[in-house]
């Protein structure tokens, strides 16, 4: 399905995307992804692709909510019923038969109270499919869950919405969740500005901020020294840490321009496991490791080298091996492979401009 809208109303923005089975809308708070869920929806009002003109209670859309809106006073099944519109008793057994779909029929009689925040979600789901959408409209799916069963309820509700075929648009600022889906697209600066399968999106983000909304959290800024065109690299001075770095060619970048550049924290690379192994270093950097955690399998460390803080990410046994301790001197490296900049925006755009030839 092809999404093409404009809304003036609360918030000005334009979009055009494509929605592929579960695909997900990620930004940053303000950008403008529940004004668009509800521009969908008919709620708020704007022009352009698909059910423009129609009025709400004609767009054949089923939709979420943040926290899923159920009515506190009403069972599950009514809950359930009342999309349905005319008596609820007259729905009663669509209602329960949907809920059965979601493995919900032992809690028909239950209030939203009695349930929890996942059984909730099914219940509005089941509510939203009652009117057999074209497309489910999902506002912040994950903002009612807790972090320790956000994964496995999404995860059982994309499923759900496969074998359904049904198309599924969620608004979101959560990457972990955009991970999970078919497609995802990104908003910046109330506009789409990448969109695509997400393992190519989170290895190829187009921006500075398109890596930021995808939780990149090692982003800084260097200084160009000079173009290694025959290499195929941009020789980079990181002022913050007081290293120099060799980045994949910036074609544009004059010496003295500004770069965003980024990498992600399990690119960064720790010594070879054994002393005498030898491994060319392609940008070394060293620091102290300032904070320490290790969540399950892997071992999180930060370095502080001068004034950054460099993020990495490591198997446990990996990190053990090193006997990684608060304090300690570490001697990392960054291959310039895994190292994605782009020139300030300002900078790149007079480049662009310079261009002879161009219209």
């Amino acid at each position: 399905m092809r999404i093409d809208l404009s809304v003036t109303h609360p918030i000005v923005l334009s979009a055009q995307f494509e929605v592929r089975g579960f695909t997900v809308l990620l930004g940053a708070s303000g950008e403008g992804k529940s004004t668009l869920i509800k521009a969908l929806a008919g709620l708020v009002p704007s022009t352009g692709e698909p059910f423009h003109g129609l009025p709400p209670q004609r767009r054949p859309i089923g939709y979420l909510p943040q926290g899923y809106a159920l009515f506190p006073h009403l069972k599950a099944w009514e809950n359930v019923a009342y999309a349905l519109g005319g008596t609820l008793r007259e729905h009663r057994r669509v209602a329960l038969d949907l809920l059965g779909s979601m493995n919900l029929a032992h809690h028909a009689d239950k209030r939203p109270a009695q349930l929890s925040g996942g059984q909730q979600q099914r219940v509005a789901l089941a509510r939203a499919l009652a009117r057999k959408p074209h497309i489910l409209l999902l506002d912040e799916p994950t903002s009612a869950l807790d972090a320790s069963t956000r994964d496995e309820v999404m995860a059982e509700l994309i499923s759900r919405m496969h074998r359904l075929s049904v198309p599924a648009l969620a608004a979101t600022h959560d990457a972990s969740m955009a991970a999970m889906a078919d497609w995802m697209v990104l908003m910046a600066g109330r506009r789409v500005v990448q969109q695509g399968i997400p393992r190519d999106v989170f290895a190829h983000p187009v921006s500075i901020q398109a890596a930021a909304l995808l939780g990149f959290r090692n982003r800084f800024v260097g200084t160009v020294l000079e173009n290694e065109e025959q290499a195929g690299s941009t020789l980079l001075r990181w002022e913050a840490a007081g290293s120099t770095l060799r980045v994949p060619l910036l074609p544009q970048a004059a010496p003295g321009c500004l770069v965003d550049w980024v990498v992600a924290a399990d690119d960064v690379r720790l010594p070879p496991l054994k002393a005498h192994e030898h491994r060319t270093s392609e940008n070394p950097v060293y620091g102290h490791i300032e904070h320490l955690v290790v969540q399950g399998a892997n071992t999180t460390a930060a370095l502080r080298c001068g004034n950054a803080l460099l993020w990495l990410t490591a198997p446990y046994r990996l990190a053990d091996h090193h006997h990684l301790a608060i304090g300690d001197r570490l001697d990392v490296d960054l291959r310039t492979s895994h190292i994605r900049g782009w020139l300030r925006e300002s900078v790149a755009s007079a480049a662009h401009i310079a261009q002879p030839g161009e219209p």
